[in-house]
């Protein structure tokens, strides 16, 4: 059941932890989103089997509402935002925004970071307008069957 959570709420960034991991793998898109997003537990699996993958449950103030995760290269340096996903019920109250925008800050701080990229599959009820309207831009490539857009990160004055 999903637990009413107010668009006022404050959202952070958590680690995902054994007392956690339940509540997260439970969170579900609505139907017509699972072509465009990996369950859950698929995301977490796959990041125990990858270095470089850094990955975080999203929480509007005490409740998880959604997921994100960072394929985070500072050899290269490539930062690439491989999952975002909010749960059905706490979609359309800027937690996704609000979740993007700490990625991004912690993205900052890393080595070498000029952007931030990510890919969507193209398709009815893609996130395209929602990564477009944060700021992502059209970069011409794909990889396999998804569409790449990239987000110039400005540095501040050092």
């Amino acid at each position: 059941m999903t637990q009413a959570v107010g668009s006022e709420a404050v959202v952070s960034l958590r680690e995902v932890t054994a007392e956690t991991v339940r509540a997260i793998c439970d969170l579900k898109v609505a139907p017509e989103q699972e072509q465009f997003v990996a369950p859950n537990a698929v995301s977490i699996a796959e990041a125990h089997f990858h270095p470089q993958a850094w990955f975080r449950a999203i929480y509007a103030d005490e409740t998880p509402v959604g997921f994100l995760m960072l394929a985070d290269n500072p050899e290269a340096p490539e930062y690439f935002l491989w999952r975002l996903m909010i749960a059905a019920g706490h979609q359309k109250k800027g937690f996704g925004q609000r979740a993007v925008a700490l990625l991004i800050d912690y993205v900052r701080a890393r080595p070498g970071a000029a952007e931030l990229l990510v890919s969507y599959h193209p398709g009815e009820g893609s996130p395209r307008d929602f990564y477009r309207k944060l700021g992502f831009q059209e970069t011409g490539r794909m990889e396999e069957d998804e569409v790449v857009l990239c987000l110039p990160l400005e540095r501040s004055a050092e």
